[in-house]
């Protein structure tokens, strides 16, 4: 036995019965008029309309019916899954193979293991980083604790002519929390400090402790922290040796496996998608073994996510 030979992985009405039983754990709640746990009629088995292909019309599974309102609806109601024309257990599919891949998997791949056209793959691959996107804005750090924040580049901004540095690339800024191993990433404009600072300040509680490297767009963190450590990576020191709780090694961790499953696996990402790749690494990051979150936990977990969210292939 796999963990894929679970029932919700290949039968419709299981595959039903187990997102309900994820998305309306405190009971059921239409999605028109917002009801939790009022009346509701089961109508799964009831078969919709007929067509030439399937002259008997199809099966309904988990379809609802509410009482206050008397419209019906799905669990898929509201969700970025709804309107998919996919099988629902392929869809769970999909996302156990997301979230339980550290470097991620290619829509391609995706492709071919569910045996849907590429498209279907790609378009099933980003509504699943949509419900990924956490949203939190609470401030890290607070409490004398360490928060690390670094920036990176990767890929090429398209219309930008290439140059050796990195202004043609896209950028993105990190901070890790080193006391609750949580990490919030974002696609910025460029890497001055009148970008980083407002950032920064708006992330992280005031009385935290600041590591950064040397990058001049970080000189004023003293200012606004109890206290601000850098290390010279340009001199080839990663760890202040007077204190070596100074450094910015857990960020950068962070980044090297965004990079390997960015070059790696996806090789290709248009700014206009960026923001849903960091959602998909910071996700299995902050739902990381390491933080006692396993693939079936870290699998719910995402489907959490897909509540009040669309996301149109246009």
């Amino acid at each position: 036995m796999s963990v894929l030979s679970a029932p919700h992985f290949h039968d419709e009405a299981k595959a039903f019965e187990y997102l309900e039983s994820v998305i309306w754990a405190d009971g059921v709640t239409c999605p028109h008029c917002g009801v939790v746990g009022g009346r509701v009629y089961d109508l799964s088995g009831v078969r919709g309309s007929k067509s030439a292909k399937n002259p008997e019309g199809a099966i309904r599974h988990g379809l609802k019916k509410c009482g206050e309102c008397r419209k019906q609806f799905t669990v898929k109601v509201g969700t970025v899954f709804e309107h998919a024309r996919m099988p629902l257990y392929k869809m769970l599919q999909a996302v156990h193979l997301i979230v339980s891949s550290k470097k991620g998997i290619s829509a391609h791949q995706l492709s071919r293991v569910l045996e849907v056209q590429y498209k279907s793959a790609w378009f099933l691959a980003h509504r699943i980083r949509e419900a990924m996107r956490s949203g939190d804005l609470a401030p890290f750090g607070g409490n004398g604790g360490i928060v690390e924040v670094d920036e990176t580049f990767i890929g090429k901004l398209k219309g930008v002519e290439k140059k050796r540095a990195f202004h043609h690339k896209m950028k993105v800024l990190a901070l890790v929390d080193r006391e609750t191993g949580k990490a919030r990433t974002m696609v910025i404009d460029d890497v001055k400090a009148e970008t980083l600072m407002p950032i920064v300040l708006e992330n992280v509680a005031r009385e935290t402790r600041i590591m950064t490297d040397e990058h001049s767009g970080y000189r004023s963190m003293k200012d606004h922290f109890i206290s601000h450590g850098t290390t010279s990576h340009g001199k080839g020191q990663y760890v202040d040796l007077a204190d070596r709780t100074i450094h910015s090694n857990t960020v950068e961790g962070y980044f090297s496996i965004f990079k390997r499953g960015m070059k790696g696996v996806y090789q290709h990402c248009g700014e206009q998608h960026l923001h849903r790749y960091l959602a998909e690494f910071e996700f299995r990051y902050n739902n990381r073994a390491a933080l006692g979150v396993n693939d079936r936990q870290r699998a719910a977990e995402g489907l959490k996510g897909i509540v009040g969210k669309r996301l149109t292939y246009g």
